[in-house]
């Protein structure tokens, strides 16, 4: 059987403009074209699809994506690297919520947590050299940037630092989701918080570094798509927010 670019867009939620980018730059042919130029997809193309979307939800280029496709490797071989690649990062997102939830209940209940359990979310290097793989993976690719390399990795400052930053995003998010203006006090006050954290935390950061990184999150792909997934419109509401608070 085969289907039209139409029915491919309704059966697997990707839109027929993403369908076209894929068949243009040679990542998903479709089976045949018509004289009328109408593209029709088999089972194979579909099965290709599937394989583009589980990389794309791991965050993967797609100039890698492309690499991987077309090697030697046959789909179940691939299907396999997928499914360890998916599992890994269930299971460090897992744990990050139950910490998070954990956080939760003991500061609702007016108690400290203890600090064992506070920065539960990685307990070695190795599971911080795998969470990091993906990003630093696309910045090598993108920016010949070593990420990993860089920088050094310290458990218990790394997951301070994790739990800092997940605290200042959601504000930020809900900020943005509750209509406050990115210029409001509020909001700046949250960005000084941070820098001040990042400060004392050994990253010497000015606000118009931070506004700089910003604006960095903002047009590159991969960050954006990021914030984005927390919150629409989170990529540019930091933006403003941060160049707003380095104007001061």
């Amino acid at each position: 059987m085969l289907y039209t670019v139409k029915q491919v867009s309704e059966l697997t939620n990707v839109t027929i403009k993403t369908l076209y980018y894929y068949h243009k730059i040679g990542l998903l042919l479709p089976y045949k074209t018509s004289e009328a130029g109408y593209r029709f997809y088999g089972v194979k193309e579909l099965e290709r699809l599937q394989q583009i979307l589980f990389y794309r939800e791991l965050d993967f280029p797609l100039k890698k994506i492309h690499e991987l496709l077309d090697g030697e490797r046959e789909r179940l071989s691939i299907l396999s690297d997928q499914r360890k690649l998916l599992l890994a990062r269930m299971r460090r997102i897992k744990r990050l919520v139950q910490t998070i939830d954990e956080s939760i209940h003991f500061t609702m209940k007016g108690d400290t947590m203890d600090k064992s359990e506070m920065f539960k979310g990685f307990e070695s290097e190795k599971e911080w050299v795998e969470a990091m793989t993906d990003q630093n993976q696309y910045l090598k690719e993108k920016y010949d940037y070593d990420l990993l390399k860089e920088n050094s990795i310290e458990v218990q400052s790394m997951n301070e630092q994790a739990l800092e930053a997940k605290h200042f995003m959601d504000n930020i998010a809900n900020a943005l989701k509750e209509g406050v203006k990115f210029n409001d006090e509020k909001v700046q006050v949250l960005i000084k918080q941070h820098i001040d954290f990042l400060n004392s935390h050994g990253h010497n950061t000015r606000a118009e570094d931070f506004a700089i990184q910003a604006r960095f999150f903002l047009n590159d792909d991969f960050h954006r798509n990021m914030l984005e997934a927390q919150q629409t419109g989170l990529s540019y509401y930091l933006c403003m927010a941060a160049e707003t608070f380095a104007l001061k």
